[in-house]
Formats: C-alpha cells, structure tokens, sequence
C-alpha cells in the first residue's frame, strides 16, 4: 500500500514563500500523475496542481503563477514550491495520485500577519 508522508507547512505572512515535500512509499512512482491538493477550514478537498511521470504539469486557477510542482522519481519525492502566499492558500495540504487513493495526514499552511 502506498502512503504519503507531507512536510514542510508553517506559520507565513502574506507575501511570504514556503516549499512543501512530499515522500511516497510503494511504487507510487511508476506511472501515472502525482498531485497536491488542500482542504481549508470548511472547505472541501480541492486540488492544487498535478504532474506527469514525463513533466506535464496543471494547476489550479487560483495558484497558477505563484505555486510550482516538481518531482523527482529517483527519490520518489514530490515538491511544492509556494511563493506569494495569501491568507486564502490557509490549508491542510496533502500529496497523492491523481485520482487519489489513501491519503497521508497533510502538513499545515497558515498565511497571516
């Protein structure tokens, strides 16, 4: 069974940067999509952005220009890089496939001042 191990959430004011990462076990790697998605505080689960094995990459409308995805599949290892931080991207962000299937326990993101 493949599971997700998220770090990299903190306290950040507006403006502020932060890079997540994402470790995944099991042969998450072989193919297919990886992605980020977040939940805040009564919110449903959305998806940020997602990437190929081969590099295509999407992402959501609200983040695109300010966040970037990467992977590295010799380190089965998935990176989000956040910059321009706003008070709206407060989240519990989490890492899985696209579709998802089980779901690691996410790190938090707080912008504010």
């Amino acid at each position: 069974q493949v599971q997700f191990v998220e770090s990299g959430g903190g306290l950040v004011q507006p403006g502020g940067s932060l890079r997540l990462s994402c470790a995944a076990s099991g042969s998450i790697f072989s193919d297919g999509y990886m992605a980020w998605y977040r939940q805040g505080s009564g919110n449903q689960r959305e998806l940020v952005a997602r990437i190929s094995t081969g590099g295509t990459i999407n992402y959501a409308d609200p983040v695109r220009g300010r966040f970037t995805i990467s992977r590295d599949n010799a380190k089965r290892t998935v990176y989000l890089q956040m910059n321009s931080l706003k008070p709206e991207d407060t989240a519990v962000y989490y890492c899985n496939r696209f579709p998802p299937t089980s779901w690691g326990q996410g790190t938090q993101v707080t912008v504010s001042s």
